[in-house]
């Protein structure tokens, strides 16, 4: 444990938990499986192994034995993710999602903190992009004005869930609001938060295609090739002429389904 705890220090409880997930996954360990699974992880993958039921296995485990509260499950996220262990990440995102209608301002804080300085790939990220900080959005947690100040983070992780994030919002809110948003991104040069831009500005087109293709017209001479190609499904060249630009990608006889986003409260149970 001291070890894979160099980043930071635990509390007796904090450290009793701990422990009881670094005995589980040691002794679950699977090196051929982290092998296998880390040529999806250009930046780096240090695992021991394990498969998602087990790592949900193991959470039921900690719910039921220690009976956290949610905010020892905030608190407990920034040291699990500092081991660097992919599954240890994994399980501070389980842990929180599993209680979700009892989150409070802590959760933003340590989220936003374990983004800042610990997260380090893009399933850690996008995990908590889909699953966590939206429901900070929904309960009214957090707001867009306190995501905003996320796009100034050192973090290309933390600017990349403050633009996913907003995936939650594409048919909650005007679309000049996400595209002012996402605005100050368009520059970025880490290719994470590149591709990112591209999804996000993907869905929006499948519901705004004409405000999309403007507002990808508008900044094709300055922003980078990757997160148009990746909102067009098409490749770009910025030396092609302007009236090759392509339009964003909408699929054959595509109809928007406004209900099928309809807002709706968390309501507790048992989900996986």
């Amino acid at each position: 444990m001291t070890l894979l705890l160099a980043r930071t220090k635990l509390t007796p409880r904090q450290a009793e938990i701990f422990s009881y997930c670094e005995s589980y996954f040691f002794a679950h360990e699977n090196p051929g499986l982290a092998y296998k699974n880390s040529r999806y992880y250009l930046e780096g993958y240090d695992a021991f192994g394990l498969e998602e039921f087990q790592i949900k296995e193991l959470r039921n485990h900690i719910l039921s034995i220690f009976q956290p509260s949610i905010t020892e499950l905030a608190e407990l996220a920034y040291p699990f993710f500092a081991t660097g262990k992919y599954e240890f990440g994994t399980l501070a995102i389980f842990l929180l999602k599993k209680h979700r209608p009892r989150f409070n301002r802590r959760v933003y804080e340590e989220i936003k903190l374990c983004l800042d300085e610990v997260v380090e790939n893009w399933t850690h990220s996008d995990l908590i992009a889909t699953k966590i900080t939206p429901v900070l959005l929904e309960l009214e947690i957090a707001s867009m004005d306190d995501f905003s100040t996320w796009l100034d983070s050192e973090s290309k992780w933390t600017r990349r869930v403050a633009v996913v994030t907003m995936l939650y919002q594409k048919e909650r809110l005007p679309v000049q609001e996400l595209l002012d948003f996402i605005s100050p991104l368009m520059q970025d040069k880490a290719r994470c938060v590149q591709q990112g831009l591209g999804w996000f500005l993907r869905e929006l087109s499948e519901l705004y295609p004409q405000e999309i293709e403007d507002f990808l017209t508008q900044n094709k001479d300055s922003t980078a090739p990757m997160i148009i190609q990746y909102a067009t499904g098409k490749n770009y060249n910025y030396k092609e002429k302007k009236n090759n630009f392509h339009r964003p990608y909408v699929k054959k006889g595509f109809q928007s389904r406004p209900n099928y986003y309809k807002k709706k409260r968390y309501k507790e149970h048992n989900d996986e």
